[in-house]
This record gives structure tokens, C-alpha cells and sequence, in this order.
């Protein structure tokens, strides 16, 4: 069988271009040699490059994060080429990378969210006010960044400001939320249309880390995460038909990786990551795992069914 040429595309401009790039590299030892040839692309430097290969690339594999890779544009850039990739389309992507337009679609589609407010750049708002709405403590964010960079958790009101002015240093837009004290559960859906839930993981920052950040998420030793997740069988189930509600509602494909907290019984979605992490300890490729789906197996699953996708697109 004629192997398939595979574009390899990691690095890119965002902040989060270390975790991209690791993740790229994983993903490139990965990938079956037997099945592909892999080039790689770094969005940075080698977009002329990508197009002008073009027409010898059956597939792309994109594990880039944050603005320019995980929004949608690389996506459109892709799909103007012709070039099938794994996950979510511009559309997807573009809803799932912006916080408020997703909360809003998970809103409409039923699903429970902590109350939030919106805030811009350059526009007054009134801390007293917000904390009078949504009480402390407090979660302040980008509405467009991911691996928690930007994100405070608010516990007094002095802090208000400095959370909102490092929140406005990575985005003209911030999301303020209510803080849950819960667990913090996540679950990853892979499929198309018909998603299939995977087990469920639970994260546990250990000390010293008020919440789930950048280095609980990626320096080794700092989070436990239990797969499956310690919950019992009816909020099992209740978590992965969120998880896959909201893939559905984002308009994503592929696969994609819901974040929850669960409160007593209450359960609240948070956000949704059309390219969760991608190296053999991530949290996805776990679950997948579990599932019984290794790392290079679930390559080939997520190849698959981007080019699926890519075939019944209209165009």
C-alpha cells in the first residue's frame, strides 16, 4: 500500500508555541512510518513552503494551541488548500477558542455554566459591581487563550484589577466567573457526528497550585490525574453526555477534550479544547488509552477521520 504524505504542523506564534512544539514531537515519533511519510511545518516560518507543497499532502496533523492554530485559521488556510486535517473546522475551532461565544452555544444547547460577565479592553467596569453579581471568589481569563495562560483566580477584592490588567495582557477580552470549589473532570469525545465518549479523567493540582495552570498542566509531578476518574456511574454518564453535547454543540469534529467541575451533584462545564494535548501522557491520549486506543493507534483514528470529514464537506 502507497504510503500516505502527512504534514506535520507544530510551533506556530502563540504563547503557547513550547507546548506545540513538544507536543509536535511526540506526535512525529509517533505517527507509523510504515503507513506515512511525515513532513513537518512550523506555521512560523513555513507557510510557503506548505503551499507550495501542497498538491503532495494527503493529510495534515496539526497540533498547534492558541491564536493562529487552534482558532480556525490555520484550519481555512488548510482547507483553501485542499488538505484534509485532523479535528475540528474553522468553525469549531473559531466557537470552542472563544470563551464567551461557547459558553453562550453550550447555554443554548442546555448545558449548566458558572455565571459569568464579559469584559474589554479600554472599557470601564465596576470590580464592586462584578463581585457584588458573581460573589468571590473569582476566575479571570482571555477569552481566547488556552493552558490557563492569563488565568488568576480572585479570593479578595484588591486582586480584582491585577487579574482583569494580566487577563488584558493576552486578549482585548476577559471572562469573569464565579469560582466552583469542585472536582475538576474532563472528557474527550472522538468521532464526527456521532461522537463516541471515552472514560472519564479527574485532575488534581497538587500543592501549591491553586487551580489547574500552565505548570500543573505540563511540568511533570505536579497534577495527579486519575483515569478513570473516581465518580460514580450515573455522574460518569452525566459528564460524557455533556462532553459530547458540547462537541456537538461547538460544531467540532474529530475529537475534542470538555472540561467540567463537579459541585455535590451539580455538574458545570467549562470549556472545550478542539486540540487538547498531544504527547503519550496528555490528557486525551489517556483516555484513549483506556479505551484501548494507544498512542499511534489513536493517530491513525484522528487522520481517518479528517480525511471522513473532508469527503463529505460540500466543497
Amino acid at each position: 500500500m502507497k504510503k500516505m504524505t502527512i504534514a506535520l504542523l507544530s510551533g506556530g506564534a502563540s504563547s503557547e508555541r513550547e507546548v506545540s512544539l513538544n507536543g509536535g514531537n511526540q506526535v512525529f515519533e509517533a505517527l507509523d512510518r510504515n503507513k506515512y511519510d511525515v513532513v513537518r511545518y512550523d506555521p512560523k516560518t513555513d507557510l510557503p513552503k506548505l503551499v507550495a507543497d501542497a498538491p503532495g499532502i494527503d493529510a495534515a496533523v496539526v497540533i498547534l494551541h492558541g491564536p493562529y492554530g487552534e482558532d480556525g485559521t490555520i484550519q481555512g488556510l488548510l482547507d483553501l488548500l485542499g488538505i484534509p486535517y485532523q479535528g475540528s473546522g474553522v468553525l469549531g475551532s473559531a466557537a470552542a477558542m472563544n470563551k464567551l461565544a461557547s459558553k453562550q452555544l453550550y447555554e443554548k444547547a442546555g448545558l449548566p455554566v458558572p455565571r459569568y460577565i464579559a469584559l474589554r479592553r479600554g472599557q470601564p467596569f465596576e470590580p464592586d459591581a462584578i463581585q457584588g453579581e458573581l460573589g468571590l471568589p473569582l476566575v479571570v481569563k482571555p477569552v481566547s487563550c488556552g493552558s490557563s495562560i492569563g488565568m488568576s483566580i480572585v479570593r479578595s477584592p484588591e486582586d480584582f484589577n491585577d487579574a482583569a490588567a494580566k487577563a488584558f495582557e493576552y486578549d482585548a477580552d476577559a471572562l469573569v466567573e464565579a469560582y466552583i470549589d469542585g472536582v475538576e473532570l474532563t472528557g474527550g469525545v472522538i468521532g464526527n457526528d456521532n461522537p463516541e465518549a471515552l472514560p472519564l479523567i479527574e485532575i488534581i493540582p497538587k500543592e501549591g497550585h491553586d487551580f489547574f495552570d500552565y505548570d500543573a498542566k505540563y511540568v511533570a509531578g505536579r497534577t495527579d490525574e486519575i483515569c478513570p476518574a473516581r465518580v460514580d456511574d450515573a455522574i460518569t454518564r452525566k459528564a460524557q453526555s455533556f462532553a459530547r453535547i458540547a462537541h456537538t454543540a461547538l460544531y467540532c469534529k474529530g475529537y475534542s477534550r470538555t472540561d467540567m467541575i463537579l459541585k455535590g451533584r451539580d455538574l458545570y462545564v467549562l470549556e472545550t479544547n478542539t486540540i487538547p494535548g498531544m504527547t503519550p501522557t496528555s490528557l486525551f491520549p489517556q483516555a484513549a488509552a483506556a479505551a484501548g486506543l494507544d498512542f499511534s493507534a489513536l493517530m491513525d483514528r484522528l487522520i481517518e477521520l479528517g480525511i471522513q470529514a473532508k469527503q463529505q464537506s460540500v466543497i
